[in-house]
């Protein structure tokens, strides 16, 4: 389904970024929520993210009657600042109207949070993105991936460790809610208010 055109709607370039490792050994992994939200919302919106730029997969163009970047770093997780500020650079796009979409291990799993603002906090890609950027003014969505059930468990291998076929039904669900937070996003030009969506 696309975004229906409204009167007043989005005028401004929306950048829409899901993080994850660009490997296949990655995939269905925890640590790419970012990546597996774009795959969903590209299929929705029947687009491919086939461009070359900005070290990232990316699709530029109309969803319905917006222009929006939707965008996949080719760095990896760690160093998704430096694909941001390229991103940001190349299209002109301010921080407030980039939409960033990973993985915390601080929320219950498949529990999604929208905020405007604030640190990177434990996620070393969001950190390295508002050092490079230089501003904590990025929105963002956090998908729950939650603890590893053994608490012996390193995190760093928990969040690399292949997802469960119930697990990941339970975050499709997720992606589906992330979604439709990217469409408020576009339409509202980044004008959103924080909320949880559960």
């Amino acid at each position: 389904k696309q975004i229906n055109k409204i009167t007043k709607g989005n005028k401004k370039m929306i950048l829409i970024v899901g993080l994850g490792n660009p490997s296949k050994k990655y995939e269905n992994t925890y640590h790419n929520m970012g990546f597996m939200t774009m795959d969903t919302y590209a299929e929705k919106k029947g687009v491919t993210l086939n461009k070359n730029k900005g070290n990232a997969f990316v699709f530029e163009g109309k969803i319905g009657e917006h222009k929006v970047i939707l965008a996949k770093p080719k760095t990896f997780m760690n160093l998704s600042g430096k694909s941001i500020q390229s991103l940001s650079t190349i299209y002109k796009i301010d921080a407030k109207h980039i939409l960033i979409i990973y993985d915390d291990i601080d929320l219950e799993l498949g529990a999604v949070r929208y905020r405007a603002s604030g640190s990177g906090g434990t996620h070393n890609g969001m950190k390295d993105i508002v050092n490079i950027m230089g501003t904590n003014e990025i929105p963002r969505v956090r998908i729950g991936v939650g603890m590893p059930e053994n608490s012996n468990m390193n995190l760093a291998d928990y969040v690399l460790s292949h997802i469960s076929k119930a697990k990941l039904l339970l975050l499709s669900e997720a992606f589906e809610k992330t979604a439709d937070l990217i469409d408020e996003f576009i339409i509202k030009g980044g004008e959103i208010e924080n909320k949880s969506v559960n």
